[in-house]
């Protein structure tokens, strides 16, 4: 069954509803990434988190990134998304030596540190959030950075559930924000409903869908479903790009490398794709950036 992101509203439209589950990203991330359990759970809560807000964006062309660094063993972790369904991450650390039979807390691993959130939404600039971690559970720091830099009231609630090879039996979560102008009593129903839901976690290894979990939360205000779209692990890596990026190191640069006349290898963080060049290739992409810059003068 393929992965998937539900939006929808509750509470007569004053509530917008995200909700994910993501089993395939987060297995499809540990396989390439052969994480330790610890590993699997921090970066799995973060792509889940990145398919939801992804979902949010307004547009195709638009990426958001989520960037955590800590000062824990894992030391950090990268995620993408697109409006399209499309998301992709890794650690700094993959390994941390932990089991399922030992485990390690996903803030133990995190540490302390700050989360970077970057939304590439079509203008010259970009939006840079910032905010501290408050817990490095990830969920709770989302929850934060809302409440600080965006100044919108919400709860984010995340979860990786593991079998015992390490694998991921289950793994998904939901991000819920109050509209402007929310009256009162929609406001207290939704707090007295969020403190009696379980975690998510409990909830995945109770075999609750996203529509499930929905219609539990909001059984008393009322949720719709206006969208329901895929989500998958997806990585735009190229060769093309590649060379692009070589192309950016500049051909002095590219020379020195050439001169070891050796072939290099160039791997994509995200998907582990290996990308070769021989000293012949390289010099190929510096006579292109030479001619361009004798049509420049």
């Amino acid at each position: 069954m393929p992965d998937y992101v539900i939006k929808a509203t509750a509470g007569n439209g004053q509530i917008r509803v995200f909700a994910a589950t993501t089993q395939n990203i987060v297995e499809i991330a540990h396989a390439i990434h052969q994480t330790s359990p610890v590993v699997t759970q921090a970066l799995g809560r973060l792509l889940t988190a990145g398919s939801l807000m992804g979902s949010m964006m307004k547009n195709a062309d638009e990426m958001i990134t989520l960037k955590i660094a800590g000062d824990g063993p894992v030391k950090g972790l990268l995620v993408t998304a697109d409006a399209n369904g499309n998301v992709k991450g890794y650690p700094y650390v993959n390994d941390l030596n932990d089991s399922y039979a030992s485990p390690m807390s996903v803030s133990e691993a995190i540490g302390e540190g700050s989360l970077n959130i970057l939304k590439d939404i079509g203008l010259k600039e970009p939006y840079v959030g910032y905010s501290p971690l408050i817990s490095g559970e990830i969920a709770e720091d989302l929850t934060y950075y809302y409440a600080q830099s965006e100044q919108i009231p919400t709860s984010v609630s995340l979860g990786v559930l593991l079998n015992k090879d390490g694998s991921v039996k289950q793994a998904g979560g939901f991000i819920i924000q109050l509209m402007p102008d929310t009256d009162d009593a929609t406001i207290d129903a939704l707090e007295k409903a969020l403190a009696s839901t379980p975690s998510m976690t409990k909830l995945l290894d109770e075999g609750k869908s996203p529509e499930n979990i929905l219609a539990e939360l909001f059984k008393n205000i009322g949720v719709k479903i206006s969208e329901i779209e895929e989500a998958r692990f997806f990585c735009d890596c190229s060769r093309n790009r590649v060379i692009k990026a070589l192309t950016a190191i500049g051909a002095a640069d590219l020379i020195d490398i050439i001169a070891d006349q050796e072939i290099i290898e160039i791997k994509c963080d995200f998907c582990q794709e290996k990308y070769h060049f021989t000293p012949e290739q390289l010099q190929s992409i510096v006579d292109l950036i030479q001619n361009e810059i004798k049509k420049g003068e």
